[in-house]
């Protein structure tokens, strides 16, 4: 039921092509264009000079410091309901890796008022969907409800934000499905392996190189006490921002949530989110994880990069639309020269994971086919990367990977779902409504000089480079070895 999303910080385009399968029922305004036969429609987004997602959204703040965004959508009966807490696993405690992913878990174990997994009982039986997930910045909880629902929905997490009760009945049985959970999905899986061992180089100092799921020692040091000491610092009204979509009018929404959130008293002061700094390191590094069970081997290459939060002017824009230029999809060039020109690849491409309260990542990865090699594909993405550094990007590749930008996000975020995650998100690392609601213009003012920049400002470094690679059959135990090639410095 509560699953952890993936590890990683997509960026906003990212986060609107991912919701696209959240559901159904778009919210996604952008002037006339909404509503247009759909070749009309990107005809209007693309020409479109000032534009604006869920330029009906509002917003208000509680008393007790409770950041609320409502965004109407009156085409069906239905309403998202979602909470976020501005907590993951970067704020968590050092030694205590899993935390947060951990309470997570525990937040559907009861309350006095409603025990023993009363909560999800309830809204099973009114034919409802829910879940949770916890990333690096955030934890957020969610509901799908008919709208005669939501009064419910909204007293049952504002029961839980104050008056969780856990014992260690409860607490060591749930600590047990988090290790089985982590075995399952990383230790299991090679390819899981490598990305948590690629991004612990990439992240040497800041806490972004600890899994959001915890490393093994440290979920199994977890108890009642660490637990609920999180929870009493972070689960604060002031620390959350409740985003309802959907059948909703914002002076229901505003009564509902003074009756239910604001009757939840303001027990803690987070204070600001500051976390060590990731300084730059000299030298290489470069890490590999050899499995008798991989099949298809693979290259990556990481760059710590600004994020959307981080990022001044249209650095983080440019840094978008330079990884879809540069890997997304048949027309990118990563897949035109490594795929089909030279025929050494299966696939290549890039990206850019800039949803994030401090730096992100870009990325470019690779498959090789057979007869070729990953030293091979790594001379080749290097030859790519610099003749993108000395002769830039040229003005139809950024025009088009602008509209194209624009445009599928847009398709893709129709969803209320996925929209009341977009706005939850960005307010929950940093950004603002503005932010998120002014994006396509800024993706529009991306200029080629200001994607050349922005490669030439952060690719110009040494990668952290992971390898995946194939070995022999080998004992059970040897199977979880992960092998480093090169020092982190």
């Amino acid at each position: 039921m509560n699953l952890p999303i993936k590890k990683c910080r997509p960026s906003l385009r990212s986060r609107l092509k991912q919701s696209a399968g959240l559901l159904l029922l778009p919210a996604l305004v952008f002037g006339a264009a909404s509503l247009l036969p759909a070749d009309t429609a990107r005809a209007e987004i693309v020409s479109a000079g000032d534009m604006a997602i869920a330029p009906n959204l509002e917003s208000f703040t509680l008393d007790n410091g409770l950041q609320v965004v409502v965004i109407p959508d009156r085409r069906a009966p239905v309403v998202t309901h979602m909470i976020w807490y501005k907590a993951g696993s970067a704020d968590e405690p050092e030694g205590q890796s899993g935390v947060a992913h951990f309470l997570e878990h525990l937040m559907f174990k009861g309350t006095d008022k409603h025990p023993n997994g009363e909560f999800s009982k309830i809204v099973s039986e009114r034919g409802g969907q829910e879940n949770a997930f916890t990333s690096t910045d955030y934890t957020a909880y969610f509901q799908r409800v008919a709208k005669q629902h939501l009064p419910l929905m909204m007293e049952l997490e504002a029961d839980r934000m104050e008056n969780l009760v856990l014992s260690d009945a409860v607490v060591s049985p749930e600590r047990d499905v988090v290790l089985e959970e982590r075995r399952m999905r990383v230790d299991s899986n090679p390819g899981s392996r490598l990305r948590e061992a690629l991004n612990a180089i990439t992240f040497v100092n800041h806490p972004y190189g600890s899994p959001v799921i915890g490393w093994q020692s440290e979920i199994e040091a977890l108890n009642k006490d660490a637990a609920i000491a999180f929870y009493d610092r972070f689960y604060t009204p002031n620390n959350a921002v409740v985003v309802i979509a959907g059948d909703v009018g914002i002076d229901d929404v505003r009564r509902l949530a003074a009756d239910t959130y604001g009757k939840v008293t303001r027990r803690a002061e987070p204070g600001e989110r500051v976390r060590p700094a990731e300084p730059p390191l000299a030298g290489e590094r470069r890490i590999a994880v050899s499995d008798a069970r991989v099949r298809q081997e693979s290259l990556s290459e990481n760059w710590v990069v600004p994020s959307s939060s981080t990022g001044a002017g249209h650095t983080p824009e440019a840094l978008d639309v330079l990884a879809y230029i540069l890997g997304e999809g048949p027309s990118s060039r990563l897949h035109q020269s490594l795929v089909l020109d030279l025929e050494a690849a299966i696939s290549a491409g890039a990206y850019y994971q800039g949803s994030a309260l401090d730096d992100g990542r870009f990325g470019v990865y690779a498959t090789p086919r057979p007869g070729h090699t990953l030293e091979e594909l790594e001379q080749l993405i290097s030859a790519e990367l610099q003749q993108l550094l000395e002769t830039g990007v040229s003005e139809a590749e950024v025009e088009r990977a602008k509209n194209s930008m624009i445009a599928s996000a847009i398709y893709a975020q129709d969803s209320q779902s996925g929209l009341a995650r977009l706005f939850g998100g960005a307010l929950a690392t940093g950004q603002t409504i503005e932010d998120v609601q002014s994006w396509p213009s800024q993706v529009k003012a991306v200029t080629p000089q200001d994607v050349l920049d922005a490669a030439r400002a952060y690719l110009t470094a040494l990668p952290v480079v992971g390898e995946l690679r194939m070995a022999p059959e080998e004992p059970a135990a040897a199977l979880t070895e992960t092998t480093p090639l090169k020092g982190k410095s």
